[in-house]
């Protein structure tokens, strides 16, 4: 392969990680199983270790995963990473093996717990009170979500006094619902006219993450308390006897927990859990690993987004037998035309699947699908219903061959195929199956976060011929909206002042909403960083787009493709006179043309003390430097606070200078 090609594929894989990682960690809507993700990140790891000069510091590879939305984000006293996956007992061998190689001659201890599956968050504790509550975010900042957080009553407010009272404590737990209690909560949403949630974990993470504390108290939330992250005027040697603290001072602790002596015993705790896992009244989605030793730990250390000392053993999929009925394609936002399985109806996993995707042709092709096939059906991750084998020893003769049609189900436009792509596309911007779901991602939390702008509420507006694309929405009036199918003055009276307010959200987030391939929210902020404005970016050549660290060939044809289209550009056009937001307002430099700041470029870690990260960033541009999100061979300085994480590793790794505060102050002064 050339270096072009390897760069594309580096580049694709990095943008469809990108995605997974919004749909898993910001709206809770997961499209993939756990295992196909990290099938993906594992994919991109081999190329970028093949190939380390097409690493990039916003590479997924390069950090902990994920990144915070609502709320203010704030630092956690430890870091909170990730674990890497196992699925066999040959994977936890080696990981024993690792361990020993690293520890020669010592003796090993591991702790193993059932791995909940819910949303990870740190309780912060000063003097044995709750301070803060935060989700896990980043894995160095989160989610401040404490008022919803201190409605759970698991959550002690105030710890239990004992000898060995840390000063400030932070730990960190798994909130979740108990599947029974699911059942309660999506009759209430149903009753609601409410989408049903579709599993605990999403029910978990939406719970915690919603404005009205009121509304999360009235949601049958509880914790498990699992680690000890941060803690002040206490030596702990060990990860059990942090457990036995923390069961002291009040918290709720899983009661499976186990020491073990070998990994052989780990392994019989492995497999006796995943035929017992459905004994217990909460979703469970394997087991996690851990030396027990802290001191070991230390040494072990980390990697860049795991530790070394801890891994996890995810349990086998659910999975059953079923037949599919028919073939249907849908068609998205895009015009990628996907081909989706109408399934007899059968239970998996506490939940009845009728529907899954075969995601392209290719796939379809390469598993023989045919309709009125028997197929096994697996929940990967007890998340994402997907067609693992056809068994084609049972088919009657009576099956048929399905493949993606020569023209647009929605608008009869010939689709377009192409070599290097798996994808079969509809090429009619008009498509009105397009026109919703763009219309849709436009309002989406991350994009304009145009609230109550939701599927009904754009179905019935592109019907009855008021939106014939997201420039329309600019021009609705709130008697066109009292019309509509359940809604009301005061609903279209929210509606309209919604899209009112979409008006001053900023420049990046506008062209994120675009829907432009392979645009997704990072990419866009890298632009609109390097250009200040969309009208720049439309005029600006391929040359010029690609010299922008960490964009590639792929996003620079996607975007000139996009720009090139008169239709594109009477739309952008009526969407600018609207009154969007089309360019970064730009700070005033206030200081000198020999100032250290001029032209360069600076990255912000960890915790501040005398500022916030963002002060801190609006003082060097006004200084007339830059402020990046990653460490490169381009960075000229990084700031490190208290707890800096990666990024001050990759510092010295490339050898960029580094601040502390105190001198960043000092130069501030200078």
């Amino acid at each position: 392969m050339t270096n072009d090609s390897i760069q594309n594929q580096v580049e694709a894989l990095r943008e469809q990680i990108c995605y997974h990682e919004r749909k898993y960690f910001i709206d809770d809507q997961p499209e993939i199983s756990d295992r196909e993700y990290d099938q993906l990140m594992k994919e991109l790891e081999r190329l970028e270790a093949a190939h380390p000069e097409f690493i990039t510091l916003d590479s997924p590879t390069q950090r902990v995963g994920g990144e915070t939305t609502l709320g203010t984000s704030v630092p956690h006293r430890g870091q909170m990473l990730s674990l890497d996956n196992t699925y066999s007992p040959e994977e936890l061998y080696d990981f024993d093996q690792r361990v020993r190689k690293a520890l020669p001659d010592q003796p090993i201890a591991y702790v193993t717990e059932l791995k909940i599956d819910g949303l990870g968050v740190a309780l912060l504790y000063e003097e044995g009170r709750l301070v803060r509550g935060a989700t896990r975010g980043d894995g160095e900042y989160g989610e401040d979500v404490t008022a919803n957080l201190r409605t759970l009553r698991a959550i002690p407010l105030r710890l239990t006094r004992i000898q060995l009272m840390p000063t400030v404590l932070e730990v960190r737990g798994e909130v979740f619902i108990p599947r029974d209690r699911l059942d309660e909560v999506n009759r209430q949403r149903i009753a609601e006219d409410q989408a049903p949630f579709a599993n605990a974990r999403n029910a978990a993470a939406g719970s915690v993450r919603l404005l009205d504390s009121s509304i999360t108290a009235s949601r049958p939330l509880d914790i498990f308390i699992y680690s000890l992250g941060y803690a002040e005027g206490i030596e702990i040697p060990r990860h059990t006897d942090a457990l036995t603290l923390l069961a002291d001072l009040g918290f709720k602790m899983n009661p499976h927990t186990e020491p073990h002596s070998s990994i052989e015993e780990v392994i019989a705790y492995c497999h006796r859990w995943t035929t017992d896992r459905e004994t217990i009244p909460y979703d469970t989605d394997g087991i996690v690993v851990k030396v027990d030793s802290l001191q070991q730990q230390e040494i072990l250390g980390t990697t860049a987004k795991s530790p070394r000392w801890a891994i996890a053993c995810k349990f086998p999929a659910h999975q059953v037998k079923t037949q599919i009925e028919a073939i249907e394609v849908q068609v998205g936002r895009t015009g990628v035309l996907t081909p989706v399985a109408i399934l007899s109806p059968v239970q998996l996993a506490g939940a009845t699947i009728t529907h899954a995707t075969l995601h392209n042709e290719q796939e379809l092709i390469r598993k023989d699908v045919h309709v009125g096939d028997t197929v096994f059906l697996e929940r990967s991750g007890d998340v994402i219903p997907k067609i693992t084998a056809v068994l084609t020893d049972q088919r009657k003769g009576t099956e048929k061959v399905f493949r993606l049609p020569d023209h647009c189900p929605v608008c009869e436009t010939p689709v377009q195929r192409s070599e290097d792509q798996a994808a079969v596309r509809c090429v009619n911007v008009a498509c009105s199956a397009q026109l919703k779901r763009r219309i849709e991602h436009f309002a989406s939390r991350n994009a304009l976060n145009i609230d109550g702008l939701g599927p009904a509420i754009v179905e019935q507006l592109v019907r009855v011929g008021l939106l014939g694309d997201v420039a329309d929405l600019y021009a609705l009036k709130q008697e066109d909206l009292t019309s509509l199918e359940r809604m009301g003055e005061k609903s279209a009276e929210n509606l309209i002042n919604a899209i009112k307010g979409s008006r001053d959200i900023p420049v990046a987030k506008v062209l994120f909403g675009l829907g432009i391939p392979h645009v997704g929210a990072n990419v866009a902020e890298l632009l609109i960083d390097h250009f200040s404005s969309i009208d720049n970016l439309a005029d600006a050549t391929i040359e010029d787009i690609e010299s922008i660290h960490g964009i590639g060939p792929q996003i620079a044809k996607s975007l000139l493709h996009f720009f090139s289209q008169p239709r594109v550009q009477e739309f952008l056009k009526r969407l600018k006179d609207a009154g969007l937001q089309w360019a970064t307002e730009s700070s005033e430099f206030t200081g000198t043309s020999d100032s250290i700041f001029v032209d360069k470029t600076f990255v912000l870690t960890g915790s501040l003390s005398t500022m916030t990260r963002s002060e801190a960033s609006e003082k060097i541009k006004e200084r007339g430097g830059k402020v990046s999100s990653s460490v490169s061979q381009k960075t000229d300085y990084l700031i490190a606070g208290e707890s800096p994480g990666s990024k001050y590793d990759r510092a010295i790794q490339l050898d960029v200078p580094i601040l502390t505060e105190q001198e960043f102050t000092q130069k501030l002064s200078s």
